[in-house]
Formats: C-alpha cells, sequence, structure tokens
C-alpha cells in the first residue's frame, strides 16, 4: 500500500490497494484506518468493486447509517444514490460537514464515483482541526466555551421550496429537529480540536445576538476553508474518496450541469460531538 500526501494539511492518494481486499484483511483495513486518521480524506483510484463488496468494506468502520432525503441502492441497502441529471440538478454547493443536523453526526463517509461527467464535478474538502490550530490565541478563547444550533431544515430549503417538497420531507423534519453543539469539538480518536460548525446547518451560536451571531459565523466559514487548509479532487469513474466527518468539511462543485453525474454514498455512524477539557 502507498500513501501519497495530496496537500499540506489534508488528503492523500492510496495506491496498491483494493478495498475488496481490504475488507477481508485486519491488517490492510486497520492500515487505511489510521491514513485516514493522519490525513483526514483518502482517494483511492480504479476501485472495481460491486455495490455489495462496498458495503462489505465500509461496515469494518461501524454501524452504518441512513439518510432520510435519498435512495438506495436494490441489494445494497447501506449504498445512498446521489445523482444528478439534466431533469433534477444537484441543489447542495455549500460546504458542510454530513449531517451535522443530526444529534450524533456520521463519524465516516465513503463516495465511490459511477457516472463522472467528462470535465467539472470536483469536490473539496477542508481540515477543519488545521482551521482551528490556526487561529490566534484571543480568537480560540472566544470560541472554545460557545454553543451553536444545527438545523435540517437550513440545509434543504430549496427542496422544501418545491411543489410537494415540505410533504415529502415532513418525516424527516419531524425525526430531525434542531439540535445543539458545541462551536469547539474533540476528535474521539486523535484528541485534535475542530471548528464544528457549517455554513449548510448551522443556524445560530446560542446566547449571542443575532448580529454578533452572523458575524462570527460568517469569520469562521470564511476562515475554515482558506486554501492552505483544504484540497481538491478531479473524480474519475471507480474513484473512491473516504472522509473523516469529524475532521472536515467538504463541497461538491457543480460545474458540469447539465451533464449526467452519479455516486454511490455509505455513511458510518458517530457519537455526540463533545468539547473535552485541554
Amino acid at each position: 500500500m502507498r500513501v501519497d500526501k495530496a496537500a499540506g494539511a489534508i488528503g492523500a492518494y492510496v495506491g496498491g490497494v483494493s478495498l475488496a481486499e481490504a475488507a477481508a484483511s485486519n491488517d490492510l483495513f486497520q492500515a487505511l484506518r489510521e491514513a485516514l486518521l493522519e490525513h483526514q480524506v483518502l482517494f483511492l483510484r480504479e476501485q472495481d468493486i460491486s455495490p455489495g463488496e462496498y458495503q462489505a468494506f465500509a461496515r469494518r468502520f461501524g454501524q452504518v447509517e441512513g439518510h432520510p432525503a435519498y435512495d438506495t441502492v436494490p441489494g445494497a441497502p447501506d449504498v445512498q444514490i446521489l445523482e444528478s441529471t439534466p431533469e433534477a440538478p444537484s441543489k447542495i454547493e455549500v460546504w458542510h460537514t454530513d449531517m451535522t443536523f443530526r444529534t450524533a453526526p456520521p463519524a465516516i463517509t465513503l463516495l465511490h464515483g459511477q457516472v463522472i461527467p467528462p470535465y467539472g464535478g470536483d469536490t473539496l474538502w477542508a481540515s477543519i482541526s488545521a482551521a482551528y490550530e490556526g487561529l490566534s490565541e484571543p480568537m480560540r478563547q472566544l470560541v472554545d466555551g460557545l454553543e451553536a444550533v444545527h438545523d435540517f431544515r437550513h440545509g434543504f430549503q430549496e427542496s422544501l421550496a418545491e411543489p410537494g417538497g415540505a410533504e415529502r420531507l415532513a418525516p424527516a423534519i419531524a425525526e430531525n429537529p434542531p439540535v445543539t453543539h458545541p462551536v469547539v469539538v474533540t476528535h474521539p480518536e486523535t484528541g485534535r480540536k475542530v471548528l464544528y460548525v457549517n455554513a449548510l446547518f448551522t443556524t445560530r451560536i446560542v446566547g449571542l445576538t443575532g448580529n454578533e451571531s452572523r458575524m462570527l459565523l460568517d469569520f469562521l466559514y470564511r476562515h475554515i476553508v482558506t486554501e492552505e487548509y483544504t484540497v481538491r479532487l478531479s473524480w474519475a469513474p471507480r474513484t473512491v474518496a473516504i472522509w473523516d466527518n469529524r475532521s472536515t468539511q467538504h463541497k461538491p462543485v457543480n460545474d458540469f450541469f447539465p451533464q449526467h453525474r452519479k455516486m454511490h454514498r455509505i455513511t458510518i455512524a458517530g457519537d455526540r460531538p463533545v468539547r473535552l477539557a485541554a
């Protein structure tokens, strides 16, 4: 197995390994897991695996978590379908950490390229641990004790505004009321602190006025995506990206419309985010 850094703060390309093999090998899987914790997002090319093999590999990370807004692959219920077509183009193009509207958001996300347009459609990731470490000490002291509200409805505003959207998503809204998470969270395995707010799901910081909350969140959103904290992947068919949802944000780039793009996603359940004392 080869691991080559993709950028200074985050990301690595992994070669010489099949995820189907890693599903059956404790040593190989553990090496991948350690690389993921170190680099936060891994990129593996030419992964010719079936949805069933993909699902078997992902389950080694832990319990799989579903998503209320996406269909799944027949015969592989853990594999969600993310698809953009000319008739139904993708709507999300905002930096985010997956599903922070949940009390316990996913720990890990895997994405397998199925139909990749000949141009466009890249994805970017940012290290929210590097972003925290890049704050000045006075700013760290300001954000360390704060909490913020995360809301499913905020992230799916466009879908809710569509004809029938509110009715279609009503069960998901009922199952996912707004939740509160610390603005600074401790990664449960590495112990690194991360900035746990994102533009897609975070609505306000508790205890601040509306203007104060907007100003601070806007600053943190811009700071997190400072170029030196980021990495960019140009997709190809059969590429797999695996990222640590507890230490990253990501953003799809919707510059490929009206072309067809289809991905298979699996998310691994996590624990409730907490802020541990130093």
